[in-house]
C-alpha cells in the first residue's frame, strides 16, 4: 500500500485533483480506476514514479506527452478497506467521481461502484468519506470492460502456452460471441454476444478465494502474492497422484495420456506416512495452483462447447499475469478441445469490472479519452 501512498501524493502536486474514480469491490480485492485531472507527464515520468510492484510502462523507448494524463489502477486487500478509505480521503481524491449537478442529490460527491461490496459498505464509505455509492450491475461492468479493451485497445488479447506469448489479432467485426470468464474469489462464465446481450452461463466456486484460502491454511502465506511467489518453487509432483503412479509401466499411447498427467490432485498423500509439516509449503502451493487453473480451464472449454464458442476471454485478478497459471489453463482448453479451442488472456485483466464501472459515467467523450490513453499508454501501470 505504500507504493500507492507515494504515486498518490506526486499526482496530488501534478494534477491537482480527480476528475473520476470507479471502484470494483469484490470479496478478496477492491480495484480502482481514475483518472487525474489537469494532468501533463511524460511517459519517463510515468515510469520514475510508477510502483515497482506494477505494470512495466513502455520498452519502446517512445516519448509521449498525454495532456489529460492517464488512467490509474490500484487494488487493495477488501479485508484492509480502511486503506482503501484513507486513500481516497486523501486530498488529492477530495471532489473526486462526478459532481451531482448531474443528480437529483446536492452536496455529495457520487462515486460508480459495482460488486458485492458496493452494497455492504455503501454506509461506511458515507459515514466516512459522504460519499455516494452508485451501483452499477457488475455483470454488465465486466462485459463493458471487456468490450471497450478487446475493440480499442491494441495488443490487448494474447495467447499463452508454453511460455510464449502471441498476441491475437481481435476482429471487431467478428468479435462476438465469446465467452468471458472472469476469475475472482469465485467464478464467472458470461456468453456475450453483443454489446447489450449478455449471460452469465455458469460459475464456479473453486476460484482465487479458494487458492488463497486453503494456501493461507496449508502453507501459512499471509497473502495471495506470496502463496504466488512461493509457487514458483514448488513440485506438484510431490503432493498430485499421476498416471504413472497407477498405471506402473503401461504403455499410455493406448489410452491416450502420458506418465506425469495428473490423475488425482493432491492424490500422493493418501498412500505415504506422513504429516502435513512433513510436506515443503512450496509444492503444496503448486499443486493447488495447478488443480484450480486446470479445474477453470477445463470447466471454461465445456461450457464453450456448450453453446458452440470457439474464443475464450480470461480475466480476473487470480491470473496476475502468471506464466504458470496461464499455462495450466491454456493446456486445459487445448486438452479438452482437441485443439480446437485456445484461451486468450487480457492485459488488463484485473480492473475489467472497475473499468466498467468508470466507463458507465455519462459524459460523451469519457470512452474517447480512455480509448485515447491506453492506446498511448496501454499498459498503464497499477500499484498495491
Amino acid at each position: 500500500m505504500e507504493s500507492g501512498r507515494v504515486e498518490a501524493k506526486m499526482e496530488k502536486k501534478e494534477s491537482g485533483g480527480v476528475s473520476h474514480l470507479a471502484l470494483d469491490i469484490g470479496g478478496s480485492l477492491i480495484k480502482m480506476v481514475y483518472f487525474p485531472s489537469n494532468s501533463s507527464r511524460s511517459i519517463d515520468d510515468q515510469v520514475n514514479g510508477s510502483s515497482k510492484d506494477g505494470l512495466a510502462a513502455s520498452s519502446d523507448d517512445h516519448h509521449y506527452s498525454l495532456l489529460n494524463g492517464r488512467l490509474h489502477f490500484f487494488k487493495f486487500e477488501t479485508s484492509k478497506v480502511d486503506d482503501c478509505i484513507d486513500f481516497i480521503s486523501s486530498e488529492l481524491l477530495q471532489h473526486r467521481g462526478a459532481r451531482d449537478n448531474e443528480a437529483s442529490i446536492s452536496g455529495k460527491n457520487i462515486i460508480k461502484a459495482t460488486g458485492g461490496g458496493a452494497f455492504k459498505f455503501a454506509d461506511l464509505f458515507k459515514e466516512r468519506l459522504g460519499i455516494t455509492l452508485d451501483k452499477v450491475d457488475e455483470m454488465d461492468c465486466l462485459v463493458r470492460g471487456a468490450n471497450f479493451l478487446l475493440k480499442t485497445v491494441h495488443h490487448e488479447a494474447f495467447t499463452y502456452m508454453n511460455g510464449e506469448k502471441e498476441y491475437a489479432q481481435i476482429d471487431h467485426k467478428d468479435l462476438y460471441p465469446y465467452l468471458l470468464v472472469n476469475i475472482g474469489s469465485g467464478v464467472s462464465m458470461i456468453k456475450v454476444e453483443s454489446d447489450s446481450k449478455f449471460e452469465r452461463v455458469s460459475g464456479t466456486s473453486v476460484g482465487g478465494g479458494t487458492f488463497w484460502g486453503l494456501g493461507k491454511l496449508l502453507t501459512k502465506c499471509k497473502s495471495f502474492d506470496e502463496l504466488l511467489e512461493l509457487s514458483h518453487r514448488g513440485n506438484n509432483r510431490v503432493i498430485d497422484m499421476l498416471v504413472g503412479d497407477i498405471f506402473g509401466g503401461l504403455d499410455y499411447s493406448k489410452i491416450g495420456l502420458t506418465s506425469t498427467a495428473i490423475a488425482s490432485s493432491f492424490g500422493k498423500p493418501i498412500s505415504e506416512n506422513k504429516e502435513l509439516e512433513d510436506y515443503r509449503a512450496e509444492d503444496i502451493a503448486r499443486s493447488l495452483l495447478r488443480m484450480i487453473s486446470n479445474n477453470i480451464g477445463q470447466i471454461a472449454y465445456l461450457n464453450a462447447l456448450r453453446f458452440g464458442l470457439k474464443r475464450i476471454f480470461f480475466g480476473g485478478f487470480f491470473i496476475r499475469g502468471h506464466s504458470y497459471t496461464m499455462d495450466t489453463i491454456s493446456v486445459a482448453v487445448n486438452f479438452w478441445s482437441k485443439g480446437d479451442a485456445k484461451a486468450m488472456f487480457l492485459r488488463h485483466e484485473g480492473f475489467l469490472g472497475a473499468l466498467g464501472a468508470f466507463l458507465s459515467y455519462e459524459e460523451h467523450d469519457l470512452a474517447d479519452m480512455a480509448h485515447h490513453m491506453l492506446q498511448e499508454f496501454p499498459q498503464s501501470s497499477y500499484s498495491t
